[in-house]
């Protein structure tokens, strides 16, 4: 299957550790995520899991910017 995203990475080393993080949030939420096609879930359910990563980084931002 040919990816044809755009997106780029902002550090390109990170990739693996972010695509470890995003199944680690599907799997909370609940969403079953594979390695492949995924065509089969909806756009709220891929959303969803977009939109909680993002949560969870900033929040693990804000607790170091606050020296926690």
């Amino acid at each position: 299957m040919n990816n044809r995203s755009s997106n780029k990475a902002a550090v390109p080393e990170a990739k693996g550790a972010l695509d470890k993080f995003k199944y680690e949030v599907a799997s909370e939420l609940g969403v079953p995520l594979t390695d492949g096609y995924n065509g089969d879930l909806t756009s709220r359910q891929n959303g969803s899991v977009g939109g909680y990563m993002v949560k969870k980084m900033i929040e693990q931002q804000e607790k170091q910017m606050a020296g926690k």
